[in-house]
């Protein structure tokens, strides 16, 4: 799959750190450098727009190492960029440690997964079909 990209950052293209990889790393894009206090929340630029076509979008995920290591994830995660929507691709980032966390241009700060989706519509009914599950929900499985 081939997806148009516009980079205004000085960063390379997102990119795959393995061959078998499902997300691209993507790296800050700022004039200075941010200093992210313990349970501060900042949009991070990124300098990149993305063309995708109709029933595909980008996600926006945490990197596991940043989320073990530093306490630092992506607050609406996954986030959602649109086939529609032309802006620059933002990460909102959340520090959930104790200690301040610095963020320079091109530090490694998110994943970005391309996946397909499916465009609904909904039908009205008076019932469902019965399932083995039923109603039970919130952990109504148990942890073992």
């Amino acid at each position: 799959m081939i997806i148009k990209v516009i980079n205004k950052s000085s960063n390379p293209l997102p990119a795959y750190e393995s061959p078998l990889s499902a997300g691209m790393d993507i790296r800050a894009f700022l004039n200075n450098k941010i200093i992210l206090k313990p349970l501060a929340r900042k949009l991070i630029n990124t300098g990149l727009y993305v063309q995708l076509a109709k029933n595909y979008e980008a996600q926006v995920r945490p990197r596991s190492g940043l989320a073990l290591k530093k306490g630092i994830t992506v607050l609406n995660s996954p986030g959602t960029i649109d086939a529609d929507y032309r802006g620059e691709i933002g990460v909102i980032l959340i520090n959930l440690s104790n200690e301040n966390f610095e963020i320079k241009s091109g530090d490694r700060i998110a994943q970005l997964i391309i996946s397909k989706h499916e465009t609904i519509q909904w039908e009205i009914a008076d019932s469902l079909s019965d399932s083995n599950r039923g109603k039970k929900g919130f952990g109504s499985t148990g942890i073992k």
